[in-house]
């Protein structure tokens, strides 16, 4: 049984590109809290660790890539590559499902499936690799699995209001909402202020023509502040 599951291991390590030293830092990668009932060792840790890592890694690699491009739109594409879908992919290209180590009733619920897990996962795995040989180790996996999806994009990069709204949703937050706190100008160019609010956040503003215009730069400011397009992929 023990061989099995190092060779077991020693293929996921082959399709990861990263073989480990401390071979129990992917075993902890792998360990849902299902385990452990909340009284051990899983993932979490390393979870918040590599979610972290991959921002900066793709961060990075985003900067180097698009060299005219805006922070707004490198905000997004960040987003779009670290949200938890995009992690869930990795994960199922790695065929990260047989490893995992579940509980029975997550076992058989078909957890090794569930997009929130194999997202979890995958960002533990770069935690794991950072832990065990450093950020150039985790980074160099990093770009042969993301730089191809940063180059093209699996679908159209979503607004700041959408990905605000999603962001929201995915932590259980009513919808953000908008008003006009000032409008300004001739008709034929008027200048809109709009404010978003979120409970449990202060508000942001930001200026544009329309109310649309305006609508999508707050939800940005908004964003930018809370710093969610680095961390779209960690809860």
């Amino acid at each position: 049984m023990a061989r099995a599951r190092a060779d077991d291991l020693s293929g996921l390590e082959q399709r990861v590109g990263h073989v480990f030293a401390d071979r129990a830092l992917l075993e902890l990668a792998l360990t849902h809290v299902s385990v452990t009932h909340g009284r051990g060792a899983s993932y979490q840790r390393l979870e918040f660790l590599g979610d972290r890592v991959l921002g900066l890694a793709v961060s990075s690699m985003l900067y180097a890539a698009f060299p005219n491009e805006e922070e707004g739109s490198l905000s997004r594409r960040l987003a779009e590559l670290v949200r938890k879908e995009s992690c869930a992919d990795v994960a199922r290209d790695w065929n990260v499902g047989p490893s995992l180590r579940l509980g029975d009733s997550e076992a058989q619920t078909g957890g090794a499936k569930k997009p929130a897990i194999l997202g979890d996962v995958c960002e533990a795995i770069i935690g794991a690799i950072y832990l065990d040989a450093g950020f150039d180790a985790a980074a160099q996996v990093i770009a042969h699995m993301w730089e191809p999806r940063m180059r093209a994009p699996r679908r159209p990069l979503r607004d700041p209001k959408t990905s605000l709204q999603e962001w929201a949703q995915a932590r259980g937050l009513p919808t953000p909402t908008y008003a006009t706190v000032k409008r300004s100008g001739p008709d034929h160019a008027p200048q809109f202020v709009i404010s978003v609010s979120l409970e449990g956040f202060a508000p942001a503003e930001a200026a544009g023509g329309s109310k649309r215009v305006a609508e999508q730069a707050a939800a940005e400011a908004f964003m930018r502040r809370e710093g969610v397009a680095s961390a779209s992929g960690a809860a």
